[in-house]
């Protein structure tokens, strides 16, 4: 073959028979090095405005400058429970337990741990510092129960700090040591997260101080079972024990959550992990700090989710919004006229697209504000007034500087009368329901949820919720008890111990 042979393709253009040479064969050593450099060249230019561009700019960030900047202003939280009686302590070691990873049962079979031992329970989460002069945020959930709470900075100092004020519905703490110009972080906006951005998390899982994990969001507005209050920040960072209560950073720096959950079937990280929004968070810290406890707005309905069939029954196109099932007597609902079957949109300019955005909207209202309505009513929108009023003051889960919480009840839930009319609809004579259960109390552990109806417990018929406290009081304790429930108009028998203390 003719090494100096020039090939070409025809091209038509307009009519015009056009020949373009694309390759010949080089004859010398130099015209086959120009045309390696003006290869190479050609891919240093394309990669060049490749790595420039911000798909791929944006793919790989370098967290080392905020984890060095920001670690000083993430501390470690110690709770330390009373010391624990000895019958009340299990015989089986740490190390038996199927949620510890292998790796650190060898760790837990050298603490002493035997039967009849007293010993002094620790707990272990995160924090973080948000003023200068020793406010810490951390998860309600790591400091209960606690007896002295320890805040470890990074610097190595440590101090014994002071429980402001504690919130279980959202799972938010604020804690005080005495200290002055300490580092604190930048709290960001989480009404800005976008599912897809880049996080961090810095924490002490297991015990390992200042840990960084990354990872993106992986969806926000979670409503999780129990936790209707907060719109949690879904992500992929690894979060493990002991993370709970730290930050969780956006690219710039800036606190946009507060690690507090993980779904695991093994005890440690599988791939989600729920972070409290930070506006959620600015807004309880605010309450704890003035009065000690958070107050949450009530509108007074009982809701469900629409589906298709439901949507079209209504005249609606799809299935959005919050179906209202049940409005509550003596409520800002019934006062403002919403009726069972109202469909709410909107409520205060927010969109309701399922039932579950709802609670979180009106838990965040301040009490005794108006906020406007939009309702389906009979294939007509309306616009209703309702002025919000406050979830059972009386009954509101309260901690101070006593270090001492009063409990809902000894079954850990709050309950509520039922009307007569609720009575004959559900076709029973007696009955309180359940409201608002604590997380880990008597009552969530052997599976009582909220909008339950308690018919009788231990075989004594419930009237009321004064009558319930009266027949717990007299129960026996530490032993399996049967309670009659009736949950979706359907009655089971549900089995629930109380504990001694």
């Amino acid at each position: 073959m003719n090494l100096s042979r020039r090939f070409s393709i025809q091209q038509s253009t307009r009519g015009a028979n056009v020949q373009q040479h694309v390759f010949s064969a080089p004859q010398s050593w130099q015209q086959r090095l120009n045309a390696q450099l003006m290869l190479l060249a050609f891919c240093v230019i394309t990669l060049a405005v490749l790595f420039s561009s911000p798909v791929f700019a944006n793919q790989l960030p370098d967290y080392a400058d905020l984890v060095e900047e920001q670690s000083a202003a993430v501390v470690r939280i110690t709770a330390l429970a009373p010391v624990t009686p000895a019958s009340a302590q299990a015989p089986d070691s740490f190390s038996q337990r199927d949620d510890i990873p292998e790796l650190f049962k060898r760790y837990f079979d050298q603490m002493p741990n035997q039967p009849g031992t007293p010993r002094r329970g620790n707990g272990f989460g995160s924090g973080f510092i948000v003023s200068d002069d020793g406010y810490v945020v951390t998860n309600a959930h790591v400091v209960d129960g606690a007896e002295t709470i320890r805040v470890s900075l990074h610097d190595k100092r440590e101090f014994d700090a002071t429980l402001i004020g504690a919130d279980e519905r959202t799972d938010v703490a604020l804690l005080k040591i005495d200290a002055e110009n300490l580092p604190q972080v930048e709290l960001g906006d989480s009404d800005e997260i976008r599912v897809g951005q880049w996080v961090l998390a810095i924490g002490s899982p297991f015990g390992f101080e200042y840990t960084a994990t990354q990872g993106i969001v992986s969806a926000v507005s979670r409503h999780l079972r129990g936790d209707s209050y907060v719109p949690f920040i879904q992500t992929d960072a690894a979060v493990n024990p002991g993370n709970s209560g730290g930050p969780l950073f956006d690219a710039e720096g800036r606190v946009i959550g507060v690690n507090s959950q993980i779904y695991t079937r093994s005890g440690g990280f599988m791939g989600l992990s729920f972070a409290i929004p930070v506006n959620v968070v600015k807004d309880i810290t605010d309450q704890l700090k003035s009065q000690g406890y958070a107050s949450y707005g009530w509108l007074g309905v009982m809701i469900q989710d629409l589906d298709a069939a439901l949507a079209e029954s209504f005249g609606l196109d799809r299935p959005s919004g919050a179906l209202v099932a049940q409005v509550t007597d003596d409520s800002p609902a019934q006062d403002a006229g919403l009726q069972s079957g109202d469909i709410i949109l909107t409520f205060a300019g927010k969109t309701v697209e399922k039932s579950s955005d709802l609670p979180s909207l009106v838990g965040a209202t301040r009490p005794g504000k108006t906020a406007n309505i939009e309702i389906v009513r009979m294939g007509e929108r309306l616009t209703v007034p309702v002025t919000i009023r406050e979830l059972d003051p009386q009954g509101q889960l309260q901690k101070t500087n006593t270090k001492k919480s009063t409990a809902p009840s000894l079954l850990g839930l709050q309950t509520e009368k039922l009307s007569a009319d609720e009575l004959a609809q559900l076709n029973i004579d007696n009955g309180v329901r359940a409201r608002n259960v604590e997380r880990d109390g008597p009552a969530a552990k052997a599976g009582i949820q909220a909008g339950d109806i308690i018919v009788s417990i231990n075989q004594i018929d419930a009237d009321s919720p004064t009558q319930l406290d009266s027949i717990v009081q007299e129960l026996p304790r530490d032993q399996s008890l049967p309670v009659l429930v009736l949950r979706n108009s359907a009655p089971q028998f549900i089995a629930m111990t109380i504990p001694k203390a």
